[in-house]
């Protein structure tokens, strides 16, 4: 029998997390995409049984919500509600990556028992997703942890992303950017992988767990800090133009994490940028 199922294991996370798991000792299943549709029942009926299932699959990036939304809801909901039909039919248990799923906050840092309002198709189909687990271990016990993942970053993350966008630009004449001022809580890889990994070791029962680094910062001082690492000091454009319902600020209360799961992050945005530009120069 394997120890874990990692679903979604050819992405930025899920690689880094079956690397992870491997290296600890346990029997992991990585399932990538070209194995099948999270969506359809065949996929599942395919797979082993396993002692725990970490569902990393589904769509993700924001703006590709807003032009396909009833596919980040068939990937996500669907996707998440066979993962959990799959793990009461073995009896393991579910780890499931979730979102930013707040929309505006009312205070900072937010907590996982603030108000939950999804203000784009993703974070909606998470927060849809995040319900059918809190169901399937209400009513089916199914031992659930959703990691709430804020803004994560770090090697192998898909150009579009901001960081990478930037650290991209680092080599022209100058750096682009929609808008300079929103902050949000930048939370670095390994402490995301880190969170998973003790997800799998987390008390029964249901738990909904923030994963952030619990600091906020705007793009302008990202630009900043990834400038002063990278010993450039290009001139910054922007277009003065903030995304369709916008939030200003993003900062993330972790206590929960720490004692459900005894985690805290171990990395800072310097850290994290220093490191990500160290690949950039090894090519």
């Amino acid at each position: 029998m394997f120890d874990v199922v990692v679903t979604g294991s050819g992405g930025f996370i899920g690689q880094a997390l079956s690397r992870r798991l491997r290296a600890e000792g346990r029997e992991v299943l990585s399932v990538t995409h070209a194995d099948g549709d999270v969506a359809d029942a065949a996929f599942w009926a395919k797979l082993p049984q396993a002692r725990a299932l970490v569902h990393l699959a589904g769509r993700t990036y924001v703006p590709d919500s807003w032009q396909y939304p009833s596919q980040f809801l068939e990937a996500n909901v669907i996707g998440t509600q066979r993962g959990l039909d799959w793990c009461r039919q073995h009896g393991a248990r579910m780890v499931l990556a979730s979102a930013y799923v707040y929309g505006i906050p009312l205070r900072l840092p937010i907590r996982e028992t603030d108000p939950v309002n999804p203000n784009n198709p993703y974070a909606f189909s998470k927060r849809v997703a995040e319900q059918c687990c809190e169901f399937a271990a209400r009513h089916f016990g199914v031992d659930t942890t959703v990691l709430r993942i804020f803004n994560v970053f770090g090697r192998g993350q898909r150009a579009e992303f901001l960081i990478p966008t930037l650290i991209s630009q680092l080599s022209g004449k100058e750096i682009c950017v929609m808008d300079l001022a929103p902050r949000r809580d930048y939370v670095y890889l390994p402490d995301v992988i880190d969170a998973f990994a003790r997800a799998l070791s987390a008390p029964g029962g249901m738990h909904i767990l923030n994963i952030g680094s619990g600091r906020s910062y705007s793009v302008a001082e990202i630009i900043a800090t990834l400038q002063e690492a990278a010993g450039t000091s290009l001139p910054v454009v922007s277009a003065e133009a903030p995304r369709n319902q916008e939030i200003l600020d993003v900062r993330a209360d972790v206590d929960l994490a720490a004692r459900v799961l005894g985690w805290a992050p171990n990395f800072d945005l310097v850290t994290g940028v220093q490191d990500m530009l160290k690949e950039v120069d090894h090519g």
